[in-house]
C-alpha cells in the first residue's frame, strides 16, 4: 500500500464486495468542490485508467486510482468502513484537514 492512503481491513474487505458487483480495474478517489466547507470525497468505478492517475495496489487484481493534483491533499489519509445503526460507509481519517463542516460532508484543509 502506498504511503499516500492506507486502507483498513474493513474498508478493504467492503472495496472487494463492491468490485465482485462489478468487476472493473478498481475504484477512483476524487476530492470534488462541495458543501460548506470546501472539498468532499467522491468513490466511483473505474473503467479506464487514467495516465494522470497515481495506481495503488489493493490486491493483484484491483486498485485504488487517484489524480495526481488530488494526491497531495490525500498524504497520510486513512480510508476506513465503518457500519452503526444510523450511518454505513467510507470514513476517510485525513492528517492535513484543518476542519470540516457540521454535517460531515465537506472538509478544508
Amino acid at each position: 500500500m502506498s504511503a499516500a492512503i492506507r486502507v483498513t481491513p474493513s474498508a478493504l474487505s467492503e472495496l472487494l464486495r463492491l468490485l465482485e458487483l462489478r468487476p472493473e480495474h478498481g475504484v477512483r478517489i476524487r476530492l470534488r468542490t462541495r458543501g460548506c466547507s470546501g472539498l468532499s470525497y467522491v468513490l466511483e468505478y473505474v473503467d479506464e485508467p487514467n495516465a494522470e492517475e497515481e495506481k495503488i495496489a489493493i490486491t493483484d487484481q484491483y486498485f485504488l486510482y487517484v489524480h495526481n493534483k488530488a494526491l497531495l491533499f490525500l498524504i497520510g489519509t486513512e480510508m476506513d468502513f465503518q457500519e452503526t445503526s444510523t450511518r454505513r460507509g467510507f470514513v476517510f481519517r485525513n492528517p492535513q484537514e484543518k476542519g470540516s463542516c457540521g454535517c460531515g460532508a465537506s472538509f478544508h484543509v
